[in-house]
């Protein structure tokens, strides 16, 4: 199974999900798709689209889900990450008016960097993307929360 996550933005990506929609017509997924859209606003035949779920709903689509296709939002990447799904990221830009700015670019891209996900930098690709997420394993997500935890404690006492 595919989930397609949007997170919670007040802005549409239905660009991501017309994408999706056209690879599932043209037969090159073939997987289940489930999609959270948030505002996003979408009908399809060939996806289950729900516009919220419930927390632990949404835990327990993304324990199922074989892959993970998310917006560039940093709570959804690290959640997926921590249960080490593999993540195609793509990211919600400002010239289609689906974000403010164009930040989430630098944080796949870091992302991506690290070897955390793959991110989709043009949605007509996207179906060549999937194709290559079959031979990714993603890096190993290590939590840094102690090291931050003892640098803040240090900080505070030297300042």
């Amino acid at each position: 199974m595919i989930f397609v996550t949007l997170g919670t933005n007040d802005k549409s990506f239905v660009r991501l999900l017309e994408a999706v929609d056209r690879l599932l017509e043209a037969g090159r997924i073939r997987d289940r798709v489930v999609v959270q859209s948030g505002f996003t606003k979408y009908e399809s035949s060939r996806m289950e689209v729900f516009s919220s779920v419930p927390a632990e709903q949404f835990g327990q689509l993304m324990d199922e889900a074989d892959m993970i296709i998310t917006h560039g939002g940093a709570g959804t990447i690290m959640t997926a990450l921590k249960k080490g799904k593999k993540i195609l990221g793509c990211a919600r830009l400002a010239r289609y008016h689906e974000h403010v700015n164009d930040h989430q670019i630098q944080l796949l891209s870091a992302f991506e960097d690290m070897g955390y996900l793959l991110y989709v930098k043009d949605l007509d690709e996207l179906g060549d993307y999937i194709e290559k997420a079959a031979d990714f394993t993603p890096a190993a997500f290590v939590s840094n929360t102690q090291a931050f935890v003892a640098w803040l404690q240090n900080w505070i006492e030297e300042n």
